[in-house]
């Protein structure tokens, strides 16, 4: 049998019952669980729970074991601009037994340099992919790295260093016989493809029309084709030959450094995009270059330092640093260009149904809306319902074949902001908010609620639903609950 052959026969198991990379089988977040707890916390419906350095990442389960990564120890300190750096510490890949909680073994990875990231990110945010006899994580501070599900190390592969201001989010996924990562940053974005075995380059795509972004890929099967790499980035939805990584299709007229992953239903795609400045229903009109170069150019370069901006408007004066990607306090086209296709998107959620190749945005678009969208959340649809976390508690259900919006209202008890993606499992739904205000609902187009629980700790990571209960990481643990 061909080696993709097998692969893809692999997953295909994998999905029936585990949950084997960010938001489980295929990013979709839904599990095949038939009883999962309603109410449950730090002392309630407990199975076990295990203490772990902080990192954002979540649980990927395999069998008996459980990935997550995490950064130990380092002083966090103020860089400026809002943004923090980490200061010592060090990176490590757990592995955890699946039924009682304990350490399997744990491996450090190099940490060559020390990344800036927001104080909402973690260095240890990505999450780890595995395919049951391997497990491969990804550092921003180091790179990609390959371990035998017994942690013996098969390779290693620096990358970077990255030129992305707030850290890294995207996680590496697995397809055939590759692992995929997704690196886009300010300058020089690219999409990899490793071999599983070797850890050789297998395909390296540039993306320059990308900048930052934190999505994590998925893979759609197109009836009757090849399956092909689905890549939310800056301004557009793109496809790629997960075979060869050419560019296949795209959608553009979308919003700046999405963070969620890609979800698929039947032959239909959907994706959403939400950046703070993207809200408005109309698009902000820029002045172009030239006419930006007549009003700030004093010395005829035809680049504009920031020193020049010092005596104009405040407002580009204070967006200085996200507009200069190259870091060198100075814009060129290019970045006056980004900065204008910026201030023209719009936050949209899209549903996609790919027919043809090449530029697919005015083809291809079933149907999107601007409203009521998360910022890092990914939508989750369950039992034919897609449910969608606002910060504030806002829940919107919709009709993913049309649209239309079903119900919407607040999550009453968990009015927060929420960076975990809901997920679905035996009939519920579960989000979880920053503050460790875990919500169930009874899942439906008209959702009710059935519990608010308390887990006394910040939540960042995605819960994984297993058919004997959910794996939920805290900041400081990481909690199995099941119905006792």
């Amino acid at each position: 049998m061909p080696l993709w052959i097998a692969s893809i026969a692999l997953t295909v198991t994998a999905f029936a019952s585990d949950w084997p990379r960010f938001r489980g089988p295929n990013g979709n977040g839904v599990g095949k669980s038939k009883v999962l707890p309603v109410e449950f916390g730090p002392e309630k419906n407990v199975t076990w729970k295990t203490p772990l350095a902080p990192g954002h990442s979540s649980p990927v389960v395999w069998g008996d074991r459980i990935y997550l990564t995490g950064a130990e120890g380092g002083a966090r300190a103020d860089a400026g601009r809002e943004k923090v750096r980490d200061e010592g510490g060090r990176l490590f890949t757990y592995c955890i037994d699946r039924r009682k909680g304990e350490l399997l073994w744990r491996k450090e990875a190099p940490r060559p340099r020390l990344e800036r990231y927001q104080p909402t990110n973690s260095p240890a945010s990505p999450s780890a992919v595995t395919d049951g006899s391997n497990v491969y994580v990804f550092f921003g501070d180091y790179g990609l790295i390959g371990y035998t599900a017994e942690g013996r190390e098969k390779w290693r592969v620096p990358l970077g260093p990255f030129n992305n201001v707030n850290g890294h989010g995207t996680s590496p996924i697995l397809v055939e016989d590759k692992v995929i990562l997704a690196c886009d940053q300010d300058t020089e974005s690219y999409l990899l493809a490793l071999d599983k075995e070797t850890g050789k380059v297998r395909w390296k795509t540039k993306r320059p029309e990308s900048t930052r972004s934190y999505t994590t890929p998925g893979l759609y099967d197109r009836p009757g084709g090849k399956p092909e790499i689905i890549l939310p980035g800056p301004y557009f939805l793109t496809s790629y030959d997960a075979g060869t990584g050419q560019k296949l299709w795209w959608v553009g007229g979308l919003s700046w450094q999405p963070k969620s992953t890609p979800i698929f239903e039947g032959d239909t795609i959907y994706a959403h995009w939400w950046e703070g400045g993207g809200e408005a229903e109309t698009a902000t009109d820029t002045p172009t270059f030239e006419e930006t170069l007549k009003q700030y150019d004093s010395n005829g370069d035809r680049r504009i330092s920031v020193n020049e901006f010092s005596k104009g408007d405040p407002k580009l004066r204070r967006s200085f640093e996200n507009n200069d990607l190259g870091g060198d306090w100075i814009l060129d086209e290019d970045e006056w260009n980004n900065y204008r296709a910026r201030r023209s998107s719009r936050n949209r959620l899209i549903a996609v149904r790919p027919t043809g190749r090449g530029d697919r945005t005015d083809t291809d678009v079933l149907w999107g809306i601007q409203k009521f969208l998360p910022n890092c959340p990914t939508p989750l649809i369950y039992q034919g319902v897609l449910y969608l976390i606002k910060d504030g508690g806002i829940l919107t259900t919709l009709d993913p074949k049309s649209g239309q919006i079903l119900k919407q209202g607040r999550l009453t008890g968990a009015l927060d902001t929420y960076y975990s993606s809901p997920v679905g499992g035996a009939g519920k739904v579960y989000i979880i908010s920053q503050e460790g205000k875990a919500v169930v609902l009874k899942a439906g187009a008209q959702w009710e609620i059935l519990a608010v629980n308390d887990l006394d700790d910040e939540v960042f990571a995605t819960p994984a639903v297993l058919e004997d209960g959910l794996l939920v990481r805290t900041r400081s643990k990481l909690y199995k609950f099941a119905v006792r």
